[in-house]
């Protein structure tokens, strides 16, 4: 049996092999973001998996076009919280409150009294949450969202300002997690599942750091119900298997261990099934006795409209910096497939496939790059104009000459600079992304060490990192551990990993 499932799930992958060791047969769990279950159902009976467990039914209804989804049922639930250090809580005098709104958070968050992280909600469930509940609470709770509602001004504008107070994002909600619990020097709140607030307060408990509070929104709330669907192909034996495994799942045993984990289970939905005061911890501001009522989700045509509107006008824009690789090991296929990775990328149609197209605001840098810079081209907005003059430069690139990534590096830092340097940095969501194919030579890891040290912004900046043909990992993996970015190995498709690494800003 194979399945496809949302990163949330993996705390509950070894209740699931047990299950498979005492039927004796074998479960394949393939771990993917939101946007990419839902394109998968797109291909209905073609999609290579047997079934599907996203976080949310939303991705179902918004992928599902075919209607090869059966036997759908809820096996868990887990509200998206504001996760917020406790001594923040505390000074707000949001520790247990029930009264905490939407603008609320967005006051504080402007005010600078927390710094607040959220996924992509393009990318990630628990960011497509976050932004429903933000669509929810500025329309003034509408019994469903219609895109009358989305098309309002004041609507967009205060969604906007909530999504402006970002200045971290991801592109999944379990790597959020882990960024926050090994860097808490980095990260102050984030919009997160309930039980990854949990998670996260086990480690950071460990370490004697200070954990986190959740914050329940009075208004604008989202709940992930974590469906298992059968993909329907007519596979009458792989679907009693299906059958078996959900049956399982939900039985009162299981339930209860899966209530262990941080999820919520039981009759109501949003109750707790085993009100376990280790995991459920009142000092961690938990609210078991809280009645939870998601907002309803949407029609499809709605969502996909929210999901674009999001993408292309509201979110805060992005100041992306990407530093490509074109030494001479990338000859053939390897700059043949940047060029298509690139492409997919800068064309806003393959773009919007995987809704990732570029905003009014976005402004990108190219930085192609072999024992030295060769250029620094500049991407504003998300005309056609720019996409063409950006798509005509990338496809003049060829291969030749060595690998020197730390000088393309200090280049894509200074091209930052003057943002730094007229206060508007941080106006957007600036990250660095960094496709290497070998070892590096080091003569400016001094000059760029320097710099980041030095200067007032450099610390900062994610670096996220691509390792593709015979890149050097440990290389990559100390420049991304020290700047909070995320290491990517491409296995062949060159294309699939600069997409998941653009939905990190």
């Amino acid at each position: 049996l194979s399945i496809v499932s949302g990163s949330e799930n993996k705390a509950l992958q070894p209740i699931i092999e047990q299950w498979a060791k005492r039927e004796n047969i074998s479960v394949n769990i393939t771990y993917q973001g939101s946007v990419d279950i839902y394109r998968l159902l797109q291909q209905g009976k073609q999609a290579p998996f047997d079934a599907v467990w996203p976080a949310n039914h939303l991705w179902i209804e918004l992928g599902d076009e075919k209607k090869v989804i059966k036997h759908e049922k809820s096996i868990m639930r887990s509200p998206v919280v504001l996760a917020l250090k406790k001594p923040l809580a505390e000074q707000l005098g949001w520790v247990n409150a029930d009264n905490v709104s939407l603008k609320n958070i967005l006051d504080a968050a402007k005010q600078e009294k927390f710094r607040l992280a959220m996924t992509s909600a393009t990318q990630s469930n628990s960011g497509a949450s976050t932004y429903f509940g933000f669509l929810y609470a500025m329309a003034g709770y509408p019994d469903t969202l219609t895109p009358a509602h989305l098309e309002d001004s004041s609507v967009q504008e205060q969604v906007k300002q909530m999504l402006s107070t970002v200045n971290r994002s991801s592109g999944s909600s379990g790597w959020l997690k882990d960024a926050f619990v090994y860097h808490p020097e980095r990260f102050d709140a984030m919009f997160n599942y309930e039980a990854m607030l949990i998670e996260a307060n086990r480690v950071l408990e460990k370490t004697g750091a200070a954990p986190l509070c959740a914050i329940y929104p009075k208004d604008g709330l989202m709940v992930a119900d974590s469906p298992l669907g059968f993909i329907d192909k007519g596979q009458a034996g792989k679907e009693a298997l299906f059958l078996k495994l959900q049956t399982y799942l939900l039985s009162e045993k299981v339930q209860a261990e899966i209530g262990k984990t941080g999820r919520r289970t039981g009759l109501l939905g949003t109750d707790i099934a085993n009100n376990d005061s280790n995991v459920w911890k009142k000092t961690w501001c938990l609210d078991t006795e809280r009645s939870i009522a998601s907002i309803p989700i949407p029609e499809q045509k709605v969502i996909q409209q929210a999901l674009n509107l999001y993408q292309t006008d509201l979110r805060k824009p992005s100041l992306t910096v990407w530093v490509l690789d074109v030494s001479g090991s990338m000859a053939g296929r390897g700059i043949d497939g940047l060029k298509q990775a690139m492409t997919t990328l800068l064309d806003s149609q393959q773009a919007q496939q995987h809704l990732l197209q570029a905003g009014k605001q976005d402004i990108s840098y190219i930085i192609p790059f072999n024992e030295e810079v060769l250029a620094v081209w500049e991407v504003k907005g998300n005309t056609l104009s720019a996409q063409q003059t950006a798509l005509k430069h990338v496809q003049s690139l060829r291969a030749f000459g060595g690998t020197n990534l730390y000088q393309a590096l200090l280049k894509a830092l200074e091209t930052l600079e003057p943002y730094a340097d007229d206060g508007t940095l941080w106006h957007y969501l600036p990250a660095i992304v960094a496709m290497s194919d070998g070892r590096s030579l080091t003569d400016h890891y001094d000059a760029f060490v320097h710099y980041v040290q030095h200067s007032n912004f450099a610390a900062d900046i994610p670096i996220h990192a691509i390792a593709f043909g015979r890149a050097d990992q440990q290389q990559l993996e100390v420049l991304t551990e020290q700047s909070v970015g995320r290491l990517f190995n491409s296995k062949g498709d060159l294309a699939d990993t600069l997409r998941k690494a653009k939905g990190y800003n």
